[in-house]
């Protein structure tokens, strides 16, 4: 390879979502399986006798369409060969299209897809595999997020890699209350617990945080400045995924009014705060027709 091909490599393995596209698709495929299933409760309602529950199904393929996405978006700036992506995007496919098949299937046959108590000996044996393909999307995502904290992989863009490897620290906390809910063969903890909320809110931050770092990067904000702002908004990110685990571990809601929800919504309220100052810096940095064709570059 010449050095003008190396150097081009280089340039499009940096690009989001480059050379992701069937991760890409199998992502969008989760936001058209809740399409229709938002048609469906529309018509005829969420409850399916005797277990089943379409708004479980809607909000879950949604959800993972939105995790693979933005696997997709930052596989590309793993620094990873090609073959130890092609082994890390075949383990989240198969994963993620084994996830969408019983999610769905099951909800519209009225079982629960994880903790049956209705279901036939094979329902039991789809939702034991369904809590292994679990464990395979948790394996993937250590093996994808490993190279991000190697200091030499990650030159060209510092600000976007350094969002990314605390939403990987907080992913790590989705995983941990995923696997909770597995062993507990339930979401809920204690009088109201609801390990869905930690489990959201950890993975959520695969989106919320490297937007941090993205949105300073395109800024051109001086680097000192803008890992002040990511470090901020991440850790506030993180601070308020530890409340609400305490607040879960209590066997309490995390909606109500008490002092660890309240402070928990402040660190949001931080992250929100450092979110508001990229996107200004962002506009102050550019005009509105440059800043279209900054979000219509293909490149992001």
């Amino acid at each position: 390879m010449t050095e003008t091909n190396r150097n081009a490599a280089k340039e499009v393995s940096g690009r989001l979502f480059a050379g992701e596209r069937l991760l890409v698709m199998v992502g969008l495929m989760g936001f058209a399986l809740a399409a229709i299933i938002a048609l469906c409760i529309g018509f005829n309602g969420a409850a399916v006798l005797p277990e089943g529950n379409l708004e479980s199904a809607f909000s879950f393929d949604a959800a993972i369409g939105l995790f693979i996405l933005s696997i997709a978006a930052i596989m590309p700036l793993s620094g990873l060969s090609s073959r130890k992506r092609a082994m890390i995007r075949w383990l989240f496919i198969q994963g993620t299209l084994y996830s969408y098949a019983v999610e769905t299937i099951q909800h519209f046959r009225g079982i629960n897809p994880r903790f049956t108590q209705a279901g036939t000996l094979a329902d039991n044996i789809f939702g034991a595999l369904f809590g292994l393909e679990s464990l395979v999307i948790i394996v993937a995502t250590v093996l994808l997020a490993v190279p991000f904290f190697r200091k030499r992989q990650h030159e060209a863009r510092p600000l976007l890699v350094l969002g990314i490897r605390y939403a990987f620290v907080s992913t790590m906390a989705a995983f941990a209350g995923g696997v909770w809910m597995i062993a507990l063969q339930s979401r809920y903890t204690g009088d109201a617990g609801n390990l869905i909320v930690l489990h959201g809110l950890g993975f959520h931050a695969l989106q919320a945080l490297p937007l941090l770092g993205w949105l300073l990067e395109r800024a051109s904000t001086d680097g000192k400045i803008a890992r002040t702002w990511i470090h901020a908004g991440s850790i506030a990110w993180m601070i308020s995924i530890l409340l609400i685990a305490v607040q879960t571990v209590l066997g309490l809601s995390a909606f109500e009014l008490t002092a660890l929800p309240v402070m928990a919504g402040i660190m949001l309220l931080v992250w929100l705060t450092a979110a508001a100052v990229s996107v200004r810096r962002l506009l102050k940095s550019t005009d509105g027709a440059s800043l279209f064709n900054l979000l219509r570059d293909r490149g992001i």
